[in-house]
């Protein structure tokens, strides 16, 4: 290694160049403060102009998540208008079958007890906890209340169960019409008030009672809605079953759930072989739809439910 040497004027020799530590540390730390300089200088224009396989993914995938955000909030919008529409109906059939409100308790209301848990303090998550065990025993308590309830109304010598069975056999949701609401009439095309359900089925397909009874009335005619049988369950719940093309049964009969009363037909003002079916309330009008859930699978009856919101055409 070679030395380094002045020239001393005073003294008029050469002597060796001391070098103290200060410089030698001011020169380490000028050239690691220029080396890391040069290094974010690097990285800024790599990532500014080159970006890695991951890096281009993930914007890609940004810009896919950008494009589909809007028709995505709108399909949340829609989700959420038909699950509000089916708690609605759900709620108009527990009041039917039970004449009284349903509970007001949701199911998975309590499926956020374990989210968000990261995002609090150690010390509040026992208080968290605590109020949201509170909440659920308050909801198990009502849900308690609500069913002690029913079991009393089902229990009461008063009680009449309502009409819940098809009166037709092996009914599938492909037979399903329209059913209660301002329809087009298949005769006139003009939307007539339909205040039944059209059940599709063969000439000749057997007719069922849906509850047990008494026939009210046995109505034979050419016109309207045909030959029609009444039946009354009691309880105000009265059935009609129309345009059958014979019946059974006479006026007054007592008959148990699945008596035979009738035969599909085309008797009045029928558009095509089918049974128009009927449900009153104290002679209000309930949708028979309503009615059917406890004779199919819930896959069968959310067919039935839609197929006989869409069907805009009567058969009568």
């Amino acid at each position: 290694m070679s030395s380094q040497y002045i020239f001393d004027k005073e003294d008029i020799k050469f002597r060796k160049k001391r070098t103290s530590v200060w410089a030698v540390l001011r020169k380490i730390l000028v050239f690691f403060v220029a080396t890391v300089s040069m290094a974010v200088v690097y990285y800024l224009i790599v990532a500014l102009f080159f970006s890695t396989d991951e890096q281009q993914r993930l914007k890609d995938e940004n810009r896919m998540y950008e494009m589909e955000y809007p028709g995505l909030k709108d399909k949340e919008q829609l989700l959420s208008d038909v699950i509000e529409g089916l708690r609605l109906k759900d709620d108009r059939i527990y009041e039917e079958i039970f004449n009284m409100s349903a509970p007001d308790i949701d199911p998975v209301s309590g499926l956020d007890f374990l989210m968000g848990l990261d995002s609090i303090p150690d010390k509040d998550i026992v208080i968290y906890a605590e109020k949201k065990l509170d909440k659920a025993e308050s909801a198990a308590g009502r849900v308690e209340d609500n069913f002690a309830r029913i079991m009393q109304a089902v229990t009461d010598s008063g009680f009449v169960m309502p009409p819940m069975t098809n009166p037709i056999k092996d009914f599938s949701f492909a037979q399903t019409g329209a059913s209660v609401g301002d329809k087009i009439n298949p005769f006139y095309k003009v939307s007539i008030r339909h205040n039944g359900l059209d059940i599709i089925a063969h000439s000749g397909e057997p007719v069922y009672a849906a509850a047990d009874g008494v026939v009210k009335d046995v109505i034979r005619s050419r016109k309207g809605l045909g030959n029609v049988v009444e039946i009354d369950h009691g309880n105000g719940y009265v059935t009609r079953y129309a345009h059958l093309a014979d019946v059974e049964v006479r006026e007054g009969r007592r008959l148990e759930k699945g008596t035979r009363i009738g035969y599909v037909g085309v008797s009045g003002n029928s558009f095509a072989p089918h049974l128009h079916y009927e449900v009153l309330k104290d002679t209000l009008v309930l949708d028979p739809v309503n009615h059917l859930f406890a004779s199919v699978s819930p896959e069968e009856y959310m067919n039935i439910l839609i197929m006989a919101v869409s069907t805009g055409q009567s058969l009568d």
